[in-house]
């Protein structure tokens, strides 16, 4: 039973294909071609976006170039401007500090935002998403989905239903049948695994998933099992988290030819701690805990990870443990496309409410 008088007003606000659309956007020669943010036409890397053009041909993010030509033969590749994609970023988010204070951004190109008590006392979440929208096809050029509902996970999964610039409300009376009929592989926090043992249950649908208890519900997909069984009652109770900092912060290259000599990963580690560094000091964060990344040739993916006795950020300490951890990995001769460096662990400073979004480099 959902308690009416606790109802907050949540809006989720999602950018269409927002890498692809900003390059649409600066480079009309890009618009209505199938586009691929990052990767190569070589076969190399990895698709970071693809704008709705090429999703038609069935391109997507993390695809690799290679599976995203023989989908798409005439696949228009361009690489990313990160610098250009948070300062559109930085405009949207002053866009929704017009109407609340209270953003939770997932990423660059989505976020919560809490309008139960919004700032220009407008009292409709249905007409804040409608006004959000519309500044940022006016005054940015671009376009947005929103979802509106009464917590987080609902106000998502509308957000998704009528992409792109699409604008769903699930008021309070049509949430349950609406995720009682709603695909369990629409469901957010289900993915290709949990919903292939879900379907060996039998759970196709939310209806499904409303069969099991709890206790059930917990002896199979464990801590998520609680989840499950909450939401698709209409159960979320998670906030709005405006101080919301990433665990992590970590930086990745694929390269466009295998590197198979220490020396050129060394250099490549260089190169890739020089960013993170930057990253890490502009958001006047420290970490102890430094993870390296490699991805060989043969698509084979090993993790290595090295916590220090104290908190670091400079250039130099993140590159010299790096590559020591490089140093002790067996390689076998093997060749490396890929290599990423992550600092975590950070020193806790409970007053920062800087968000730290953790971009790729492809």
């Amino acid at each position: 039973m959902l308690d009416i008088l606790s109802m907050r007003k949540i809006i989720h606000i999602d950018m269409d294909a927002f890498f692809a659309s900003v390059e649409q956007r600066d480079f009309p020669e890009l618009q209505g071609k199938a586009l691929a943010v990052g990767g190569s036409p070589n076969g190399r890397g990895v698709v970071a976006a693809a704008s709705y053009e090429a999703r038609k041909f069935g391109v997507k993010s993390a695809m690799s170039s290679k599976t995203a030509i023989q989908l798409c033969p005439h696949l228009i590749f361009k690489q990313p401007r990160f610098d250009v994609y948070k300062d559109v970023s930085n405009k949207i988010r002053l866009i929704f500090k017009r109407y609340t204070d209270l953003i939770e951004p997932l990423s660059l190109d989505e976020a919560y935002l809490d309008v139960t008590h919004d700032k220009m006392h407008i009292g409709s979440a249905l007409e804040i998403a409608k006004q959000i929208k519309k500044a940022i096809s006016e005054e940015l050029n671009l376009t947005a989905s929103a979802g509106v509902s009464i917590n987080k996970f609902v106000a998502k999964i509308a957000s998704d239903y009528q992409k792109p610039n699409g604008l769903t409300f699930i008021g309070p009376s049509k949430i349950i049948q609406f995720l009682e009929k709603l695909p369990i592989t629409a469901f957010y926090g289900v993915g290709k695994v949990t919903a292939k043992k879900m379907h060996q249950m039998g759970i196709h649908h939310g209806i499904d998933l409303k069969r099991f208890s709890e206790h059930e519900m917990i002896q199979h997909f464990g801590k998520s099992g609680k989840f499950f069984f909450h939401i698709v009652r209409g159960i979320d109770d998670r906030p709005v988290q405006s101080n919301r900092v990433s665990k992590s912060v970590g930086v990745e290259d694929t390269f466009a030819v295998d590197l198979n000599t220490l020396e050129d990963m060394q250099s490549e580690i260089t190169i890739l701690c020089e960013k993170l560094s930057k990253r890490i000091q502009k958001s006047n964060k420290k970490g102890r805990t430094i993870i390296l990344k490699i991805k060989f040739a043969d698509f084979t993916v090993i993790t290595r990870s090295k916590t220090l006795p104290n908190y670091i950020d400079s250039l130099n300490e993140i590159s010299t443990n790096a590559i020591e951890i490089l140093n002790k990995i067996d390689m076998q001769e093997k060749r490396v496309r890929l290599i990423g460096v992550t600092i975590t662990n950070f020193l806790e400073e409970p007053s920062s409410s800087t968000v730290i979004n953790q971009l790729r480099l492809f």
